[in-house]
């Protein structure tokens, strides 16, 4: 049974930071595109950044500079630094793996707010 659970979300005042985690099981971690995702109230979800097998990144471009996603293999585990964070960051994040299947975590409420 194939398993994403995300952790560290809460609440944050503008300019701080937050740490995301996504530990997967069931799955070939190692072969497996893993990515970030974010849906606001209102609005269509979205993708805030990936990483594939090999390491390599790619970022929306309102988080670039300011979101660094990483993976741990032997941890199986995928993590999203944020930091100065703007209100408008506010949404649930997702975590996603990809490779023949896609599978979706439950998510995890990040708000950015004074």
């Amino acid at each position: 049974q194939v398993q994403l659970v995300e952790s560290g979300g809460g609440l944050v005042q503008p300019g701080g930071s937050l740490r995301l985690s996504c530990a997967a099981s069931g799955i070939a971690f190692n072969f497996y595109v893993m990515g970030w995702y974010r849906q606001a109230p209102g609005k269509q979800r979205e993708l805030v950044a990936h990483i594939t097998a090999i390491g390599t990144t790619n970022y929306a471009d309102s988080v670039k500079g300011r979101f660094t996603i990483s993976r741990d293999n032997a941890k199986k585990t995928v993590y999203l630094q944020m930091n100065t964070l703007k209100p408008e960051d506010t949404a649930v994040y997702y975590c996603n793996a990809r490779k023949y299947d896609i599978y979706w975590g439950q998510g995890t409420q990040v708000t950015v707010s004074s």
